[in-house]
């Protein structure tokens, strides 16, 4: 077992446990707060399905050789179909549709997905981890997540368009794959669990990668090549080794909260990097977000005893 396994590995939560949720899961929102304006890089070269299927393909390849590298053990016959949920959710799903979302849909828009996303991931964890958030948690989730909203919509003009659908579906998978995948992080450590993930998708991915390059042709300008490498490396890969582990050490509903904090990173790296105008509402709302991802974090979050059949936490084995 790797260094990094050992440090994201489940054991009895404690205050440290908590605190390298914390940092754990806000290295991976950096990571991920790059997606949007990296995706909308890759399609200015690349047809949305290449871009979907193929970042998870070439995340999938990385991921054998980080498992053979690191000669992990399988998962266990019964962790297999919760490596499924993960991948339709986060692998395929998520990716697939906010491609599609974005080919008419600018970053900022799509940034309104991410707001809802926090609420979502807690939901799910009701469901899927056997989290039981209490009233404190649900009140600063909500006010985070109304401030976002206000500052996205705003940004966005308070324009919806037919994309929304896209973003919606895709935003209810990823929920469902980040709860998940957040619970079996405790058993098989957040490295292992997006890499099998990967590995799993890759009879999907891999061909439809192919198809759809043959079909539309692979190129494009450097800056989409760069757009499409990130997603691949860092958004569908790297990332969730932080993030899966964080929502592991953290709980899912509690870490989930600091999505909340994606889209204004986001409308911060278009700027930097695309050189949008900041607004000054942004540090409104980046107060407004810290305050409620502050308050959330000392919220109470209870774990309920899991029902027979449905997921349970063990420590990670080496």
């Amino acid at each position: 077992m790797s260094s990094l396994d050992n440090a994201i590995a489940s054991t009895p939560v404690t205050r440290t446990d908590r605190r390298l949720g914390l940092l754990l899961g806000c290295a991976g929102i950096l990571g991920f707060s790059f997606s949007f304006p990296a995706t909308k890089l890759a399609l200015e070269g690349f047809d949305p399905w290449v871009v979907a299927f193929g970042r998870a393909a070439a995340a999938g390849l990385l991921a054998c050789l980080y498992l053979r590298l690191s000669r992990a053990p399988r998962p266990s016959r019964a962790q297999w179909p919760r490596l499924a949920v993960v991948a339709c959710g986060v692998i395929v799903g998520f990716p697939l549709f906010t491609s599609l979302a974005l080919v008419t849909s600018g970053a900022a828009h799509g940034a309104v997905v991410i707001a809802v996303l926090p609420a979502a991931t807690a939901l799910a964890a009701v469901a899927r981890a056997g989290e039981r958030p209490g009233l404190g948690f649900w009140l600063a989730a909500t006010a985070g997540l109304a401030v976002v909203l206000a500052f996205v919509l705003h940004e966005a003009s308070g324009a919806l368009t037919a994309a929304d659908a896209f973003l919606l579906a895709g935003t209810a998978l990823c929920a469902l794959g980040y709860a998940e995948g957040g619970a079996l992080a405790r058993e098989l450590g957040g490295a292992r669990t997006i890499s099998w993930a990967l590995v799993l998708s890759l009879p999907l991915t891999l061909p439809v990668t192919l198809v759809a390059g043959a079909l539309t042709g692979p190129g494009g300008p450097a800056e989409a090549w760069f757009g499409f490498g990130y997603v691949a490396c860092v958004s569908m890969f790297l990332g969730f080794f932080a993030w899966y582990g964080g929502l592991a050490r953290g709980g899912v509903a509690r870490i989930g909260q600091i999505q909340l904090a994606q889209p204004l990173l986001s409308v911060l790296w278009a700027a930097l990097v695309l050189g949008e105008a900041l607004s000054p509402i942004m540090l409104i709302a980046a107060a407004g977000v810290l305050g409620s991802v502050v308050a959330a974090q000392r919220a109470r979050i209870a774990t309920q005893h899991p029902r027979p059949g449905a997921p349970v936490s063990h420590p990670a084995r080496p």
